[in-house]
C-alpha cells in the first residue's frame, strides 16, 4: 500500500522519539552505580565514546523532531510514494548531526584527560575546584545572552533556514546534518560544559540540561528563553560556590 501524503513528518518523529525514549533506558542501565559527582573519570575512549553517543541520543533527539521533520518533508518532495527514500535520507541527516555531537564529545574527552594529567591540586573539590565549577556554569550563563548563541539557536530552530540551504542526495543529507549539528553544539555547548562541571555521569544533571535545550529549541519565544536559563546558570552558580552541600542533585566528591 503506498504511503500517505505527509506520513514523513509524523513516521519521523514518532521514530526519533521513541530512539530517544530507548537512549534513556540504556544511559539509565549504564550509569548505574557510577561516580555521578563532578570530577568523574570518564574512562578511556572507546568506553566513553560509546557511553556518550548514548547520551546525546537521549538528550538532543527530542529537540531535534521538529527540523528533522521538515527535512523529512521536504526529502519526499511530496511524492506519495517519496517515503522509504526520504527516510533513508532523514537517517543520514539525523547520522550526521549525532556525528557532531560524537566529534565535541571526543574533544571534550582529550581535554578532560589532558587537565587531568596535569595532576592540578588546586582543582581538587575542597581546595579550588567548586569555584572552577561555579566559574564554568557562570560562563555558560553569560553566554546564554551573546549574538552569538542567538543565532546558533536560530538556525537551530528557524526551519526555513534549513531549507534555504538544502543539499540533495544522500551525501548532502550526511552534510546537511553535520551543519545543523554544528549549530546546536554552537548554541548549546555551554551547557554540555555545565554538564561536564556538575558531574557527566549525573543522571539528574542530564536531564536539567536536555530540559534548557528543548526549551530553548522548541518554546515560543527563545530570547526569553535564553535569559530564562542564564539566570537559573548563574544562580546555580552561586549555589555550587557557596552552599553546595544544600543544592539537590549535587553529588559532593569524596
Amino acid at each position: 500500500m503506498p504511503a500517505k501524503r505527509g506520513t514523513e513528518p509524523r513516521l519521523t518523529a514518532v521514530l526519533l522519539l521513541a530512539g530517544a525514549a530507548i537512549a534513556w533506558v540504556v544511559t539509565v542501565s549504564r550509569m548505574r552505580g557510577m561516580d555521578m559527582g563532578p570530577g568523574t573519570d570518564l574512562g578511556g575512549l572507546s568506553w566513553f565514546a560509546g557511553v556518550w553517543a548514548v547520551m546525546m541520543a537521549a538528550m538532543m533527539l527530542p529537540s531535534l523532531v521538529p527540523m528533522a521533520a521538515t527535512y523529512a518533508q521536504q526529502a519526499g518532495g511530496g511524492a506519495v510514494a517519496g517515503t522509504p527514500r526520504a527516510l533513508m535520507k532523514t537517517t543520514l541527516f539525523v547520522g550526521g548531526y549525532l556525528a557532531a555531537w560524537a566529534l565535541i564529545g571526543l574533544a571534550a574527552w582529550a581535554l578532560v584527560r589532558e587537565v587531568r594529567s596535569l595532576r592540578l591540586s588546586f582543582l581538587a573539590w575542597n581546595d579550588g575546584g567548586r569555584y572552577f565549577a561555579a566559574a564554568v556554569i557562570a560562563t555558560a550563563g553569560l553566554y546564554e545572552l551573546t549574538r552569538f548563541k542567538a543565532r546558533c539557536l536560530r538556525h537551530c530552530r528557524d526551519r526555513r533556514l534549513l531549507v534555504a540551504d538544502w543539499r540533495g542526495g544522500p551525501r548532502g543529507a550526511a552534510r546537511m546534518g553535520l551543519a545543523q549539528g554544528a549549530y546546536c553544539i554552537g548554541s548549546s555547548w555551554a551547557l554540555m560544559a555545565v554538564l561536564f562541571a556538575l558531574g557527566v555521569m549525573s543522571i539528574t544533571w542530564m536531564v536539567v540540561i536536555a530540559v534548557l535545550v528543548a526549551m530553548e529549541k522548541l518554546l515560543s519565544r527563545p530570547a526569553l528563553t535564553s535569559r530564562a536559563a542564564a539566570a537559573v546558570l548563574l544562580v546555580l552558580a552561586a549555589g555550587v560556590a557557596l552552599v553546595p552541600g544544600h543544592l539537590p542533585g549535587l553529588t559532593i566528591p569524596s
